[in-house]
């Protein structure tokens, strides 16, 4: 019979489970850092539209 320490050594050092977790946290990341990109550059892009409407 395993004792408790050796199982929780080998859970542990298990990491296939991981990386699922890993892959969701970085798309999540990125996806929320592309959304504020994009909204930034919205912002950007609409403040020079309206400098060139009040120019005119």
């Amino acid at each position: 019979m395993k004792t408790l320490n050796t199982i929780l050594k080998a859970f542990w050092q298990e990491e296939t489970g991981l990386t699922m977790v890993e892959y969701a946290v970085a798309g999540t990341l990125v996806t929320l850092g592309a959304a504020a990109a994009f909204t930034s550059l919205g912002t950007a892009v609409t403040t020079q539209i309206n400098a060139i409407v009040t120019a005119l």
